[in-house]
């Protein structure tokens, strides 16, 4: 199976792909506890016949709720084996956020790590989550002594998991992927990262997001290697399990990246493996301290979403530019910026990112049971990511803004995704947001809401005169207001939409009112 030239097919027949070429061999990595493709297919054929003896068939959910673990690798492929959907749930999720997605998705058994169980046993049963029959323990789902079932006939375009949006602007939504654009996904990457048959690839990040399934379990039946997949993150812990694993390539959040750049020496960054560290959004700093400092290439050029990825990526070879998103995939997609009567914008000019798949099942299939949703996402047959950006001559991406978080003001759109790359190179800021205010002029008002780091000390005057000389005296903000934390949402985006509901509270710095004014220059 080629990683440049996949063709459509299931996450099973990656999984036997694998059997046939290395069948035990290092595959995946949970903390040193090894596991080869013969092993995870062993003991998901037990962990599918559980399944079944629950009453799990064709098309059923089944969801989960744990940290990265073997087993909720092996409930995945169990899952897949019967011809039901994997429903894996954020582990920080409880409450209203975790009941929605079990009753929404309709599973209909969801595994559960031991000391989750309450959250799940506090909010199921009856009206709320109708579709659950039981509750279980993943370990439990690994006792033998069970008849094994016969692998469902899967075809590509078969459902394979739900992966929910984060829900920022109301409920989350089920997006449906099918086994070939999971397949599809992981070919895209390995091109993308030039990824080796002996490559080791290391990753904290979640296995309920698409990255983490996509990349290190899928990806690495293809491509042959290993993947290690931690539990969490750790700063302490990175360096060691580096050298532990012998990872030559990682995969990362920008996020983690910074704070391995910003640590103290430890002894065992030296004479690491790593070829290349894969991480998004990363500043041009740190990205320099990658390069000097540990001596790893890095990987940023890619933009892609759940529903549609990679839209944008470096092809092989290529160098990125600063600030670029990597190059249009034009390969798998026909990728265009478009305005908002769905017509081409010129090079240059800024328009909503959109892309329709060349090929069959290279997309997400709909939002479950949201079909007005799916629609209104596919206007003019255009699958519309709600994200801005603009192209160079080259074919460069460039990130601009959330369409729906961009603000206008005397005529200027203003993008708050560029006013918070200002605000964080203050030293006193140590999170913030810049969102629109409705003005009594018929357009937005710019307000800052920020938290400050510990001990530092500044006005809301003092940061306005700073911002003063860094941005457009249009996107000057009228209105500052310093606050302990921003709301978000349980995986931690800030919720714009709530703070512009608050708008200008008795907190809240006027620069009007406060009779501060600044010339046109």
């Amino acid at each position: 199976m080629s990683t440049t030239d996949i063709k459509r097919t299931t996450i099973l027949a990656a999984l036997q792909h694998r059997m046939i070429t290395d069948p035990d061999g290092d595959y995946l990595d949970f903390h040193g506890d090894q596991w080869s493709a013969r092993r995870v297919d062993e003991a998901s054929r037990l962990v599918a016949a559980h399944l079944h003896v629950l009453g799990v068939g064709r098309g059923d959910r089944v969801a989960s709720l744990m940290e990265n673990s073997p087993e909720q690798v092996l409930l995945f492929f169990a899952t897949i084996r019967l011809g039901a959907v994997a429903v894996p749930i954020n582990n920080a999720y409880k409450g209203e956020f975790l009941r929605h997605q079990i009753d929404d998705s309709g599973a209909v058994v969801i595994a559960v790590q031991a000391d989750m169980r309450e959250r799940v046993e506090a909010i199921a049963g009856g009206e709320a989550t109708p579709s659950l029959r039981a509750i279980v323990d993943p370990i439990e789902l690994l006792d033998d002594g069970i008849t094994a079932v016969e692998d469902a006939e899967l075809q590509p375009n078969d459902l394979a998991c739900f992966i929910y949006t984060a829900g920022t602007t109301g409920p989350s939504k089920g997006c449906m992927l099918t086994h070939n654009y999971v397949v599809s996904m992981a070919g895209q990457i390995a091109r993308a990262w030039e990824r080796e048959p002996d490559d080791v690839v290391w990753t904290p990040l979640p296995l309920f997001h698409l990255n983490a399934i996509s990349i290190c379990v899928v990806g690495t039946l293809l491509n042959g290697g290993s993947a290690a997949i931690a539990r969490k993150f750790s700063v302490s812990n990175f360096w060691p399990e580096v050298k532990r694993t012998g990872a030559t390539v990682l995969s990362m959040l920008g996020s983690l990246a910074i704070l391995i750049a910003n640590a103290d020496d430890h002894p065992d960054s030296a004479g690491h493996k790593l070829r290349v560290c894969a991480a998004a959004p990363m500043p041009p700093d740190t990205d320099r301290i990658w390069r000097a400092r540990f001596g790893c290439a890095t990987f940023s050029g890619g933009f892609g979403l759940t529903e549609a990825s990679l839209l944008a990526a470096l092809p092989p070879g290529v160098e990125n530019k600063p600030g670029a998103a990597g190059m249009l995939n034009q390969i798998e997609f026909e990728t265009v910026l478009l305005d908002d009567e769905d017509q081409p914008v010129a090079v240059g000019d800024v328009g909503e990112i959109c892309a329709r798949p060349r090929h069959p099942d290279m997309m997400f299939a709909g939002y479950w049971n949201r079909p007005a949703d799916t629609v209104a996402a596919w206007r003019n047959l255009w699958y519309h990511t709600g994200d801005l950006g603009r192209v160079d001559t080259d074919g460069f991406l460039y990130f601009v803004d959330r369409k729906k978080d961009t603000l206008r003001r005397r005529g200027e759109n203003i993008s708050s995704f560029e006013m918070e790359k200002v605000l964080f190179g203050h030293a006193a800021i140590k999170d913030c947001a810049v969102h629109a205010v409705a003005s009594p002029m018929g357009e937005d008002d710019v307000k800052v809401t920020a938290v400050m780091q510990e001990s530092a000390m500044i006005d809301a005057e003092t940061l306005c005169r700073w911002m003063a000389e860094r941005v457009p005296y249009f996107a000057i903000p009228r209105y500052i207001e310093f606050r302990d934390d921003l709301p978000r949402n349980p995986v931690g985006r800030v919720l714009k939409y709530q703070l512009r509901d608050e708008g200008v509270t008795p907190q809240t710095w006027d620069r009007e009112a406060a009779g501060v004014v600044f010339e046109r220059k």
